[in-house]
């Protein structure tokens, strides 16, 4: 007998809420493979990933955190959802997370040492301007010259990690830093500080920002007509532009929006969390987002839960290095491992695995 892959006559609704789950599960078990491969006791580092942060003894100190690192997550995984569902990928919102930080900055810096009210409001604004023309770059490319906007996006975060890194030492630089690379801390500049709403409830308005991404998301994609054409031209691209919908039309509206939202998460993190404009500012949300983005299927609601299980392994993770000596790079290993095992598994969506005789397999 040989198991044989049988596409199923429509897609699994059972298997597209089962897959996630089910990926998380494998992801446990290689993961404590990978960690007894290290020398590490695979049971103490799961639970001390998955547990420690919200059960352990300092969850009361961790458990904010899931907020201020689940947030910028969320917000720039929202922003690629609309895309991916529409099938414009953008891969490069690292690039975009990196512009939104710079021009937000870049207000406040300018307007040192003001003290105003709009002066944050004003940050806000220039941050999602500067990841909306970040983004807007590979889409008229694609829409003009059809380039591919995988490449292009992807592309322009190098770009953008070079331009942070000459900010960062150079018109940024602190001019009170006795020459260190870095801006001011934009913690201790209170018009521009993202301080936390509630203190001690790691609320900011960064995680305000991404709640109201969530609701309008699942609005726009339930309720409004451009929904349903980012919905239509991923399922049906033919049956879409038959209906009327332009797909250049939407490719600038799914690489702007997504743009904007990255932006905006770039600068709610880079005025509050991290404080300054630094050569490694940039940590790599705008690539665990599309993790997030597809563990939590796309759905608004999904991409919340999943960007809250995301953050939990960051800030495990953290402790796991801390307390058990393991590397960061097998942590970030772990964390892609999601993704893998979330496009392994998702292949029972959409295929049903069978047992037939080995002649039949042949033929």
């Amino acid at each position: 007998m040989k198991i044989k892959l049988e596409k199923r006559p429509q897609p699994s609704r059972r298997w597209l809420y089962l897959s996630p789950i089910l990926a998380v599960i494998v992801t446990m078990l290689a993961g404590g493979a990978l960690f007894a491969a290290l020398g590490k006791n695979p049971v103490e580092a799961i639970a001390t990933i998955f547990w420690e942060p919200v059960f352990g003894e300092f969850a009361f100190y961790y458990r904010p955190q899931l907020l201020v690192k689940g947030a910028p997550l969320i917000l720039i995984a929202i922003g690629l959802s609309l895309g991916f569902r529409a099938g414009v990928w953008n891969i490069g919102a690292e690039g975009q997370y990196i512009i939104g930080a710079l021009t937000g900055a870049g207000v406040a810096l300018a307007l040192y040492p003001m003290e105003a009210w709009f002066i944050f409001p004003l940050m806000i604004v220039a941050g999602a301007a500067g990841g909306l023309a970040w983004g807007m770059i590979p889409a008229l490319l694609k829409v003009r010259f059809g380039t591919n906007e995988i490449l292009v996006s992807l592309m322009l975060v190098y770009v953008a990690e070079q331009l942070l890194a000459a900010m960062a030492l150079g018109p940024m630089r602190n001019p009170e830093g006795m020459g260190f690379p870095g801006s001011r801390n934009l913690q201790e500049y209170p018009s521009a500080h993202n301080a936390e709403l509630i203190a001690g409830s790691g609320m900011h308005w960064g995680v305000v920002a991404a709640l109201i991404a969530v609701i309008f998301a699942y609005v726009l994609l339930g309720r409004h007509i451009l929904g349903y054409h980012i919905r239509l031209t991923g399922q049906a691209p033919r049956a879409a532009r038959f209906a009327g919908v332009s797909p250049k039309a939407l490719t600038l509206f799914c690489l702007g929006t997504s743009g904007a939202l990255a932006g905006m998460a770039g600068m709610f993190e880079v005025a509050g969390p991290t404080g300054q404009v630094s050569i490694d500012f940039n940590v790599g949300y705008g690539f665990t987002a599309i993790i997030v983005a597809f563990l939590g299927r796309l759905h608004p609601f999904g991409i919340l839960l999943a960007g809250l299980l995301m953050a939990l392994t960051y800030i495990g993770g953290e402790i796991a290095q801390s307390n058990l000596g393991l590397p960061a790079a097998a942590i970030q290993m772990f964390q892609g491992m999601l993704l893998f095992f979330l496009l392994a598994v998702d292949v029972l969506t959409n295929y049903r695995l069978r047992l037939v005789p080995r002649s039949e397999a042949a033929a």
